[in-house]
């Protein structure tokens, strides 16, 4: 696993999730820990290198 620091995009204050390396592409949502919103990730990895990340707000 992988410790990854990122602004969220509601609250903006800086968050961690841990990534799994060992799966390329992973699309999700998780719950921002400050604010509790919603953000949808998009992560991938080449050779477990971090190559791609996008965290998202789920505003309608």
């Amino acid at each position: 696993m992988i410790e990854y620091y990122f602004q969220c995009p509601y609250c903006w204050e800086e968050v961690s999730m841990l990534l799994d390396p060992s799966v390329r592409f992973q699309k999700y949502i998780e719950d921002c820990e400050v604010c509790c919103n919603p953000i949808e990730l998009e992560v991938s990895f080449e050779a477990n290198e971090l190559v791609g990340f996008s965290a998202n707000s789920m505003e309608q």
